[in-house]
């Protein structure tokens, strides 16, 4: 039976409270061991007698006497426990490790630090607490450095408990005296509490670690898209000049080759009178020299027989009705820049059609907000149609109706981002629809302009269209406006407006600096017995 117990395992010399070999080891009545100086402060620090291990209570203290047979059995599992490690190889103390305080020459890694030594040792200078009565009595720990820091300053006692209170370490004797009225628990306890406490830290660190890691990535991959948006829209915008360039190239060759043509053919008629002109100056002076001779013979016959033939010059063309008239290039640049015009509108147009396109991409399901809504408006149940009413309702004056001006509000907002949304325009002479900031003055009558908050498009008088910029802007359309389209672009600060059938870009407000919420904005406008009295309808956006 006694070579058993010599063979029992590291755990039946452990004492459960410091969790170390037993020293001084003594057993309670009910049969459990402890160290004796752990068992007293345990009960010290409680206000009962209790086994820490079976908690059976005690009436009163018990007297505890040292377990002879357990401490010789304790001294000898030391013994082989020592000659384990003399027998294993010391490793020297590399940088970031506790030396042995003891060492001289080469520092070997230290394998305890004693509290009452206030010393780290080797396995070598270990020895004496492992087999030495009175200093087996002392407190081993793990290796640390600064052991007087572990130490009460004021009792010079190891500080071993933790006082909740104060939160601050003190030894046993501050129990008694400076902290007798505080709350404290054992200083392992208080560490794995605040172990518990740094694990659940450090697991929310990671975590803030990995969303941050992920918006790297979700950044790098928004710059990656940049990118690409960039790359696509410099291919497109050299395409396009390229075209342009050769469409003005081409334009020009042709009006100057027009030009060139007009100069040949006023040049060859040119040539063809002065030609016909040098033939008469030839005949001509052909015959005045047959004049000269025959009026200078001396024969009187021939003179007068002949002179019968020249009684007049001889016949010609009348010059008098000739002239050159210089080509006429009236019109000539301006019908070939008309045609350029038409190219480029022709460009244009497709380019704001690729633009419409992918604006399309960003469209919200944009719904009325009745809580915003003027008292004689009114809404469809699905809050996709408003329209001026003829009786002002009777509704709660909210600090986000608007009082005064027919207006309503979407549900929908933007602080980020980009948004698109179409309205049906149809049939009315009369509206102003955009965007607005959240922040705008909803209970008086104000210009609507960016400065008050308002990026807007009006149609007034039945055909005056404008954008409500600072100045106001009168816009030159083709056609009569059935739908528009309101672009943001939050972060770019601009507000486009579309027409969506004749695809052409209405007006676009540039370089705007939003800083709160941005809600599309409707207003059908004054009503006239049945003039303007269509509404103003949200229209699903095609493709979507």
């Amino acid at each position: 039976m006694a070579a058993a117990n010599y063979l029992s395992p590291e755990d039946q010399f452990l004492c459960s409270i410091c969790l170390d070999v037993f020293t001084d080891p003594v057993t309670t009545s009910c049969g459990h061991n402890f160290c004796k100086n752990c068992i007293n402060e345990h009960w010290n620090t409680s206000n009962q007698h209790m086994c820490p291990m079976c908690t059976k209570v005690f009436i009163s203290r018990p007297e505890l006497h040292v377990n002879t047979l357990l401490s010789e059995m304790v001294d000898q599992f030391r013994q082989s426990a020592q000659q384990k490690t003399s027998s294993s190889e010391q490793q020297e103390s590399k940088p970031g490790e506790v030396p042995c305080d003891f060492c001289t020459g080469t520092n070997f890694k230290a394998l305890k630090s004693c509290l009452v030594c206030l010393a780290s040792y080797c396995e070598t200078h270990l020895e004496p607490h492992l087999t030495m009565p009175g200093l087996k009595r002392h407190q081993l720990i793990d290796p640390v450095e600064n052991l007087e820091d572990r130490m009460c300053t004021k009792h010079d006692k190891p500080l071993e408990l933790f006082c909740k209170t104060d939160q601050t370490c003190i030894c046993t004797l501050c129990t008694v005296l400076d902290h007798k009225m505080h709350k404290f628990v054992p200083l392992k306890e208080e560490y794995k509490g605040k172990k518990f406490k740094l694990e659940k830290i450090e697991a929310e660190i990671q975590q803030m670690i990995q969303k941050r890691r992920l918006k790297i990535q979700e950044i790098k991959h928004s710059v990656n898209l940049s990118e690409e948006d960039a790359d696509r829209e410099k291919a497109e915008g050299v395409q396009v000049f390229t075209d342009l360039k050769k469409s003005v190239e081409r334009r020009l060759n042709e009006l100057i080759k027009t030009i060139e043509v007009k100069q040949g053919t006023t040049e060859k008629q040119a040539e063809d009178f002065i030609k016909e002109l040098e033939q008469e100056i030839s005949e001509l002076r052909k015959r005045s020299t047959e004049v000269v001779q025959l009026s200078l013979s001396e024969d009187h016959l021939h003179q007068s027989v002949q002179s019968s033939n020249f009684h007049q010059p001889p016949p010609t063309k009348d010059w008098t009705k000739v002239s050159i008239t210089p080509a006429s290039y009236e019109g000539t640049v301006v019908r070939a820049v008309s045609q350029l015009e038409e190219t480029l509108s022709a460009k244009i147009k497709k380019l704001v059609k690729a633009a419409l396109k992918r604006v399309q991409k960003f469209a919200v399901n944009v719904t009325l907000d009745p809580d915003t809504a003027h008292p004689e408006l009114t809404l469809s149940a699905d809050g996709k149609q408003v329209k001026r009413g003829d009786v002002k309702k009777n509704l709660s004056n909210n600090p986000e109706r608007f009082s005064l001006e027919p207006c309503v509000l979407g549900k929908q907002s933007l602080s980020s981002g980009r948004f698109y949304f179409e309205v049906q325009v149809k049939g009315k002479t009369e509206w102003d629809l955009g965007v607005v900031r959240e922040s705008i003055n909803r209970k008086e009558v104000i210009a609507l302009n960016p400065q008050n908050g308002y990026w807007t498009v009006w149609l007034t008088n039945g055909n005056e269209y404008r954008a409500l910029d600072a100045p106001s802007v009168l816009l030159s359309l083709k056609s009569h406006l059935q739908k528009v389209g309101v672009f943001v672009d939050y972060e770019e600060g601009l507000v486009s407006f579309y027409d969506v059938d004749a695809t052409a870009l209405i007006y676009s407000f540039t370089g705007c600096s939003f800083k709160e919420k941005l809600f599309p904005y409707f207003s059908p406008s004054h009503k006239y017995g049945v003039k303007n009295a269509a509404p103003l309808i949200i229209s699903p956006v095609r493709g979507n």
